[in-house]
């Protein structure tokens, strides 16, 4: 028995050490995480405008999916979920982080097709409404764009990300409540019921289906599996193509398979600036990112900080921001496809010259008229969605996608499901030509913050004209005046509109508002704040992921 006494020493001192070691890594795990709050995700997350579509991005990523995965198949849901917003039949600007931390800019937003309405900006509107026909169609580039970020940076097989959504569009899904909202709003209701779109969206009475009811896209489900199979050329040189383009045709539209065939994916650098220690990457024009730039840097200069919500000092914040925002709207017509507008340049928008001139114009003690801000009175438009993805290999995803205006210009591929875009409307305000192959000014703008303590934050909106304000407050709000992530997006905003009245959405403090109209400002009574923010945080090895509650939307992750 002795000789087994030195063996036995030894076995209980090994298993004093591993029980020692596991403590100590118990510890460290459950110290690691003390900061992270409840909520959290470790690995991945996704913020779309639904639970649904989050959840089915974040299933793309647990399989072994890239952050690009996950964006295409929370859009592509989105698609069926919010078609109101988006669809194969629009475009998007995404911006993509890789891991050594370079920022890429994918802009697939439609263009102008070869031929169009030469007289087509004299049909703009004057005032708020939908612009609807097929004059405004652009040429569509979402699978285009998802095809070229998926050859460099999918993991997932192209057919697998489309499988989710084959389901939902064939087998039907109750109608989004959201969605059913919209329906019942009169300008939406009329909208549909006197458009092709009745096809989907109708019972068979011809009225707008209702809460109870359920939303199919047969046609739809059987292109997305063509697709699916086949890849995009699918739809760009081969049959859903000819069938999409003899629809527009029979609806009036100009677009041709050439239209199709030639259209090319944009791929840039971001451009970048630093907001004291964060830096932000954005797309450039025709993207809205370097107004978004421009009314932070010019904030900035104010040193904004928590402080800055105490007593007056919190009017005097927001008089600063409505400020800085009127000076944007002055700044609009320069933002442009800078390929087809030689010598009209935003640059001087990021020029801290510039800025800081800009920021001495900005009193504290009143405001002034149009002229002082450059403003040319141009019409607000609303619709696109947002989608941001941060995946566990640090990919980072900021994609904007849209059909313009709800539900594009209400026109309907029976053939193949499609809603197409009403793209070439965003030219109305904001230019006076327009040209082949030109890509329009948008308010678009996905961005991707980075922090020198290692923290980043992929963000970006949608509500179309609502953008620029929904994106900079939740910035503003994040970076300098100490709220949490949720509290940072869901706080009201303020939205100053393309003629500089300003409007406060409900919810807005009161005594704030009192403040506003004190100094001048003329106050607007804008309707329909669509202002959505989608976002993931990494700080500290923790994610946090919000998706916006004005669109009923919930996030995911692991």
């Amino acid at each position: 028995m002795a000789k087994y006494k030195p063996l036995m020493v030894c076995c209980c001192v090994l298993l004093v050490l591993i029980c020692a070691v596991a403590l100590i890594c118990l510890c460290i795990a459950t110290f690691a995480d003390v900061g992270c709050h409840s909520g959290s995700f470790t690995h991945a997350a996704v913020a779309a405008d639904s639970q649904v579509c989050s959840e089915i991005g974040k299933n793309m990523l647990q399989q072994g999916g890239s952050a690009v995965d996950g964006a295409i198949a929370a859009l592509l849901c989105t698609a069926v979920i919010n078609p109101q917003s988006m669809g194969i039949g629009g475009g998007s600007i995404l911006a993509l982080r890789n891991k050594t931390g370079k920022v890429t800019i994918y802009n697939f937003r439609e263009t102008v097709p070869q031929s169009f309405k030469a007289s087509l900006l004299n049909d703009c509107p004057t005032t708020f409404r939908l612009s609807t026909g097929s004059q405004w169609i652009g040429v569509p580039g979402e699978l285009r764009g998802y095809e070229a970020v998926h050859k460099r940076y999918g993991r997932l097989p192209w057919a697998k990300l489309f499988e989710p959504t084959i389901k939902l569009a064939r087998e039907g899904i109750p109608m989004p409540p959201y969605l059913a909202t919209f329906l019942n709003y009169n300008i939406v209701k009329d909208h549909v019921e006197k458009s092709s779109l009745c096809e989907v969206f109708c019972n068979k009475n011809k009225t707008v289906l209702g809460k109870e009811d359920i939303l199919r896209f047969p046609k739809l489900a059987e292109t997305m599996e063509t697709i699916a199979k086949q890849g995009a050329d699918a739809f760009y040189t081969d049959k859903i193509g000819q069938d999409l383009i003899q629809d527009i045709k029979a609806a009036g539209g100009a677009l041709t398979m050439d239209d199709l065939r030639s259209f090319k994916v944009q791929e840039i650098d971001a451009q970048t600036v630093l907001l004291g220690n964060t830096k932000m990457h954005f797309p450039p024009p025709p993207a809205g990112g370097t107004l978004l730039a421009f009314i932070l840097r010019v904030m900035k200069g104010f040193s904004p900080s928590s402080d800055s919500l105490v007593g007056d000092k919190k009017i005097q914040l927001y008089h600063h921001y409505i400020e800085a925002a009127k000076f944007a709207n002055g700044q609009k017509r320069n933002i442009r496809d800078p390929d087809f507008n030689i010598g009209k340049s935003a640059d001087h928008l990021t020029d801290q010259s510039f800025i800081d001139r800009i920021r001495a114009l900005i009193s504290s003690d009143g405001t002034h008229n149009d002229s002082y801000y450059n403003i040319k009175p141009s019409t607000d438009h609303m619709g696109t969605t947002h989608v941001s993805v941060l995946d566990k290999d640090g990919l980072a995803v900021s994609a904007t996608s849209t059909i313009n205006q709800l539900f594009g210009g209400a026109v309907y591929s029976p053939r193949t499901g499609i809603i197409l875009n009403n793209e070439l409307a965003d030219f109305c305000g904001r230019a006076d030509t327009l040209r082949s192959g030109e890509r329009p000014p948008s308010s678009m703008t996905p961005a991707i913050l980075e922090t020198k303590s290692g923290g980043i934050l992929v963000i970006g909106g949608s509500g179309g004209s609502m953008i620029t304000s929904a994106v900079a407050l939740s910035i503003i709000n994040r970076l300098w005046l100490g709220m949490n992530l949720k509290d940072a997006i869901e706080a009201p905003i303020v939205f100053v509109d393309s003629k500089n009245f300003v409007n406060f959405e409900p919810g807005f403090d009161k005594s704030v508002i009192d403040g506003i109209k004190a100094l001048g400002h003329k106050i607007g009574s804008w309707k329909f704040f669509l202002n959505v923010v989608n976002a993931v945080e990494k700080e500290n090895g923790c994610i946090q992921a919000v998706s916006d509650r004005r669109k009923n939307g919930m996030s995911a992750g692991y």
